[in-house]
């Protein structure tokens, strides 16, 4: 989670960092916690070495003879009152544990300042937004429309914030996973992974879903989690390891489901597929040095930017400012597509890097050609929400009579439909 060295270190630099994010300052509690931990820890080592000493010289006077029993009495004290300082010490370390499990990541020097996403920099738009010679739909509308997109049935099946997807609309959204998946291992150097969309405690913890966003995921009876998103179960596969420097940078992809309990969306996009409970999404890990991690976030970006590019969809890079950026990013760059429908540009991937945040917390670490082992650095990126990329080409490649363009990289994964219409 967070260095305490470092923040020995640097204590104002550290509630620095904690006032860009509106986090009250707590480097001086901690440090408070953490002198008392170790005056305690010292006076538990001092009182070991004279129970050793003690019990040496209990040993030889019963070879001679003589009355121990005053020793004796003070080893017997001294083993209490090392229950007492190991006691204090864990709790302690437990104060400070559950405090620093509690604040979110140390930002990079260049995240812009702010509060929310109005403060958001745009680095670069690709592509220019579709001049349309008639109104354009949103997607929930073209979808109904096609009858292909089915929000009353699963309405009905699981609540809101559900769909059904029919026919070549179903079919596109598995097209548009699978050119995805071959973008990233053919051409990115991506090891194509498949992972369990369920999860233990330990993996939710270490890629930092826990505890602070329990309420936003799903918990099953047996108390496993359904993955928000494949970044846990690929990242966490490292959890507990020290690699081998050599291996290093590790490019994982998965294309998974993922379930998120949207707690405190409620009024939010609540019409169509933007904000559901389940969705696809093709994720992108890569656990890289400390050296590499900056040039390794940027190569990410890219990946993502690859898809959008291949696929037509104008889109913009946004450089998150501090109030936006997540809990345990240290740097974000956020995709943003172009809707037509609902003329905005809707977030379509986010891509961090989480430096050594994530690692600290599953002890994650790498043995470099020369050096004591050290902590790798995550990154991960949506490479891209399925579902988000499927509502961006309904919009972009609509025609007029409600039918759908099929982008030419897609077709190959259509069986050649070049337009979908319905049926």
């Amino acid at each position: 989670m967070h260095d305490l060295r470092a923040l020995r270190a640097d204590p104002d630099g550290f509630d620095a960092d904690l006032k860009r994010r509106g986090e009250p300052a707590v480097a001086q509690a901690l440090l408070l916690l953490d002198h008392d931990r170790r005056a305690a820890e010292t006076a538990l080592q001092e009182l070991q070495a004279r129970r050793k000493q003690i019990s040496k010289e209990i040993g030889m006077m019963r070879k001679s003879g003589a009355d121990s029993s005053a020793l004796e009495a003070e080893v017997a004290g001294a083993k209490a009152r090392m229950e007492e300082l190991q006691t204090r010490a864990d709790d302690l370390d437990s104060q400070i544990s559950g405090t620093l499990e509690r604040l979110p990541n140390r930002l990079d020097a260049g995240v812009p300042e702010g509060a929310d996403e109005s403060a958001n920099v745009e680095v670069h738009q690709n592509g220019t937004p579709r001049e349309f010679p008639f109104a354009p739909r949103e997607h929930f509308e073209l979808g109904e429309a096609l009858g292909m997109m089915d929000f009353e049935t699963a309405s009905r099946l699981s609540g809101a914030r559900f769909v059904v997807l029919r026919g070549q609309l179903a079919r596109l959204e598995r097209a548009l996973g699978q050119f995805m998946l071959d973008l990233h291992t053919g051409e990115n150097g991506y090891e194509e992974t498949a992972v369990p969309v369920l999860v233990n405690n330990d993996a939710m913890y270490g890629t930092d879903k826990l505890p602070k966003f329990a309420d936003q995921s799903f918990r099953t009876e047996d108390g496993r989690w359904l993955i928000p998103t494949a970044e846990v179960p690929l990242t966490a596969s490292v959890a507990g390891q020290i690699l081998p420097g050599a291996v290093l940078p590790r490019r994982l992809v998965a294309l998974s489901s993922c379930f998120r309990s949207e707690a405190g969306a409620a009024g939010r996009d609540t019409r169509g597929m933007l904000r559901q409970h389940q969705f696809q999404k093709v994720e992108m890990v890569s656990i890289t040095t400390p050296e590499e991690s900056d040039a390794e976030h940027e190569r990410m970006t890219r990946c993502a930017e690859m898809v959008l590019e291949k696929l037509g969809i104008p889109y913009r890079r946004m450089l998150l400012c501090a109030g936006d950026t997540g809990f345990g990013a240290a740097k974000t760059f956020d995709l943003e597509a172009w809707l037509p429908g609902q003329k905005a540009w809707r977030e379509i991937s986010s891509c961090s890097t989480t430096r050594d945040f994530q690692a600290r917390r599953m002890n994650a670490r790498y043995r470099p050609a020369e050096g004591k082992p050290a902590f790798v650095h995550t990154l991960n990126g949506s490479g891209l929400a399925v579902g988000r990329t499927l509502i961006a080409v309904m919009e972009n490649y609509q025609n007029a009579d409600g039918s759908i363009t099929v982008p030419d990289v897609l077709r190959p994964y259509m069986g050649g439909v070049e337009v979908i219409r319905a049926a």
